[in-house]
Formats: structure tokens, sequence, C-alpha cells
């Protein structure tokens, strides 16, 4: 059985929104309409995806986990020497500056986004980067498109694997996502949505875009982490279900066991947890999402707590 046919989406699919035409963008801490805000072409990141970035949902005026997202944020940068240029308080204050001129309190995505900057030649060595960080923040009105939740996602398995941490380690979440571009590109051609990709050693690992979970007769299934973005949406759903009697592991786990599941899902701070409606072309459950639903009522009121509400 295969799916029927429809047309391709993905899990940053966004509601329409007008006034995402006119948004101001901070670039290097002045806000400039988007059709202004420009970087050099010598930049770092547009050379070279020599670049760190995080992406943020604003909930009743407040970044969902803020701390956790710098805690991965300020890692990153300094396990490759690259300094932001800002402590966590500049961060804030430049979020907050840039929702508050752009009237978002809620339903807002931003991508934060740090490059070595303008480099002095158009070549390699990070010693040419002499003029310090560039530093880009797109806040977009952003709210789920309903079809999201109504189809959930078809994947496709690809030959792009996740590689070794001494290639380019997966953790990072940096500019440079060819192998994740690559990878979508093959599952677009499988006729998917995103593409499922495994690790060096065969086992289920992540999407391209997301974290991916599966539920085996209650118990629900991740990687171990060690190929993947270890995404602060994916930690706090392990954590809800530890806290909540859900059965949780991180482990490996073959297609044959993904295939099998009775539910599947995505995690990412745009989509929260977005359903799998398939693999391959084969359907995971029969549609029915009982622990897929419980761990979003979870999520939704964590954020609500943590956010006020």
């Amino acid at each position: 059985m295969t799916d029927a046919p429809h047309a391709s989406h993905s899990t940053h699919d966004a509601a329409a929104d007008d006034r995402n035409r006119d948004i101001l963008i901070y670039v290097n801490g002045e806000l400039v309409h988007r059709d202004e805000a420009k970087v050099s072409v010598y930049d770092s990141g547009f050379m070279l995806g020599d670049g760190m970035w995080e992406g943020m949902r604003l909930y009743n005026g407040q970044w969902a986990f803020f701390d956790e997202h710098m805690d991965r944020f300020f890692a990153s940068c300094k396990a490759v020497s690259l300094d932001p240029g800002l402590t966590r308080e500049g961060v804030l204050e430049a979020l907050n500056r840039t929702a508050e001129a752009n009237g978002m309190t809620s339903d807002a995505h931003c991508r934060l986004m740090v490059t070595r900057g303008v480099k002095d030649k158009p070549f390699q060595h990070p010693a040419l980067s002499r003029s310090g960080p560039t530093v880009v923040i797109i806040a977009e009105h952003s709210k789920p498109a309903e079809s999201l939740q109504a189809r959930g996602i078809r994947l496709a398995t690809v030959p792009q694997v996740r590689g070794l941490p001494n290639s380019q380690d997966p953790k990072f979440n940096s500019h440079s996502k060819l192998n994740c571009v690559i990878a979508c590109l093959q599952a677009e051609a499988a006729g998917a949505d995103e593409a499922l990709m495994l690790d060096p050693h065969g086992f289920v690992n992540t999407t391209n875009a997301c974290n991916f979970f599966v539920v085996r007769k209650g118990e629900v299934w991740t990687s171990t982490g060690d190929y993947c973005m270890n995404g602060v949406t994916r930690a706090k759903v392990i954590a809800l279900c530890r806290a909540n009697g859900i059965p949780v592991f991180e482990k490996n786990f073959s297609l044959y066991e993904a295939y099998g599941a009775d539910e599947a899902f995505l995690t990412g701070t745009f989509g929260a947890q977005t359903p799998v409606a398939s693999i391959d072309g084969k359907p995971i459950g029969d549609g029915d999402r009982p622990v897929t639903a419980r761990i979003r009522a979870l999520y939704k009121a964590l954020v609500a707590e943590v956010t006020g509400g």
C-alpha cells in the first residue's frame, strides 16, 4: 500500500501571513526592512557556511526555553572558536528589540544567525575574518499550518547519512547544512516530504530537519543522540515522558522497527510535535495516535508554564 498522491509539504509549513512582507530584520544592531537587509558577499557565512544559528519561538512575549537554546548556541560557538560578540543578555535584548519592532508577542519564530564575519579575501582561513562577527535575526509571524497535524509527514529513507563526529559533528547547528539539503533533495526525488536519515551504522537517526521518534506498544523510542542534532524540543519530550510515566528509550533501532511502529512523530522548535503518516510508502499505524496526542498536550502545558501563558 502506498500513499495517496498529494502536494509535498514540510515540517516548516506555516499559515500565510501578509505581515511578513514588511518585517524588520536585525543586522548587526540595526533594524532594517526585509528588502534592505543585506550582508556582504565576502561574509564567511555566505562563502563557507562558517556560522552557527538557533531557531526559537515566541509565546506570550517570552522566548520559550531560551536558556537551553543559548546553552547549545554558545557551546557550538566555543567549539569552533567563534566569538558571537554578544552575551546571553545581549542576545535576549536583540531578540526582544526585533520582536517589539515587528509587533510580535506570540505565534512568532526567529532565526538567530552568527557568522565569523566579513573576510579580507575570498579564501577559507578563519584568520581572514578580521572585522568581527555578522549577527542577523529574522523574526516572522509564523504559525504551523493545520495540515501538518491533519495529514502528517511522508518520509523517505535516503542514502545520505548523518556523519561521524570527527567529520562534521551533527550536533552543530551550523550554517553548513549541505548534508541535510542533499538528503531533502533525495526525499523529494522519492516523492516524499522529508528525508529519514540513518546513522553511519545503518540505524534510524533523524530527518533532514527534525528529530525522529516512534511509538511501539506504548513505548517511545528515539535514536541514541550520537549522530543527530540534540534538539531542545527532543530533550523536552524525553523529560516529559519520564516525568509522566511514559516509557522512553534512547536506543539504536532499525527500519524494520520503524516500519512496524504504532505511531511516529517529529520534534522541532517550529512544529513542536508533527505526526509521521508514512515511511517509504508504508503507513505508520492505523492513524490513531494517542501517545503522540498526550505528548503534544504535555508539551503545550509546559510551554504555557514557562512562558506564563
